[in-house]
């Protein structure tokens, strides 16, 4: 477990806990996960200016948020014998947990400004909470796995800016916006206008930041990966020269011995001889 985690409470169930509180989390922290994603189409859901039934769907996602978070770390909470324990190694999601209550009961349609900053902070918790877990499944040697996820990612984003964006007329135009503000390379042919399209276009931006720089260090750690196999193979090869250089050694130095002792013998038995 990382420095990281421990900071922020993301612990899980204690190994030496009651195995059926062990085993239940294996699979209910990937509910949890699902869960937790379920934020991101609620939050474009009340921020996009549309009619009352979005913000009513937006309402029943944070529902479902909230209703799944409770009743999973209900059964977990019940099976393991250190309940105190795991609430507080686990505080992080019980913040994610109250922030969808919140949002079930409390809302605008018109965001006041300390709304934005919890709507925001609440949004952040969830995008870190889904790093974290998902990180030893992204790793650097994981080169198609990455490529399919970016692949799904902006596809995606072409979705949601053809739906969140009045200036995109088209899935192939949202697409495009999508593959820009990834590749933050902004050409200006078509911009994020409205607050919605711009909110998503940042998380576009960083998550394209995340998805390139993985892909460049998959990438990179292949080449790196297959010189160290040959400096690996070298040193393998330079030790087992080494071993028969020692034992090539330990032998001529019994030998030696042996002709030493030997001389020492009949010398001795020579002085006895003679007196």
């Amino acid at each position: 477990m990382t420095d990281s985690i421990r900071y922020i409470a993301l612990h899980g169930v204690e190994s030496h806990d009651d195995p059926r509180a062990v085993r239940a989390w294996r699979w209910i922290q990937w509910v949890l996960l699902a869960l937790s994603l379920l934020a991101i189409p609620a939050f474009f859901l009340d921020l996009a200016a549309g009619p009352p039934i979005l913000f009513g769907m937006g309402r029943l996602l944070y529902l479902i948020i909230f209703a799944g978070f409770l009743a999973s770390f209900s059964l977990v909470v019940l099976l393991s014998r250190r309940r105190k324990q795991l609430l507080l190694r686990n505080r992080f999601d019980a913040l994610i947990l109250i922030g969808a209550a919140v949002s079930v009961v409390y809302g605008t349609s018109t965001w006041s400004s300390l709304e934005w900053v919890l709507r925001a902070a609440f949004m952040c918790a969830v995008g870190i909470r889904t790093a974290l877990f998902l990180r030893s499944y992204f790793s650097p040697n994981r080169l198609l796995l990455l490529f399919a996820l970016g692949a799904t990612l902006l596809a995606l984003s072409g979705a949601g800016f053809y739906w969140l964006e009045p200036r995109v007329h088209s899935y192939g135009e949202g697409l495009w916006l999508a593959f820009e503000s990834s590749a933050t390379v902004g050409y200006g042919d078509i911009a994020p206008t409205t607050p919605a399209s711009r909110i998503f276009a940042m998380f576009v931006v960083l998550l394209g930041y995340g998805m390139l720089s993985l892909v460049f260090a998959s990438i990179a750690a292949m080449f790196i990966g297959e010189e160290e196999k040959h400096l690996r193979r070298e040193m393998h090869a330079d030790i087992k020269r080494l071993h028969k250089e020692i034992a090539l050694l330990h032998d001529e130095l019994r030998e030696l011995r042996e002709v030493v002792g030997g001389d020492t013998s009949s010398v001795a038995r020579e002085a006895s001889t003679r007196s």
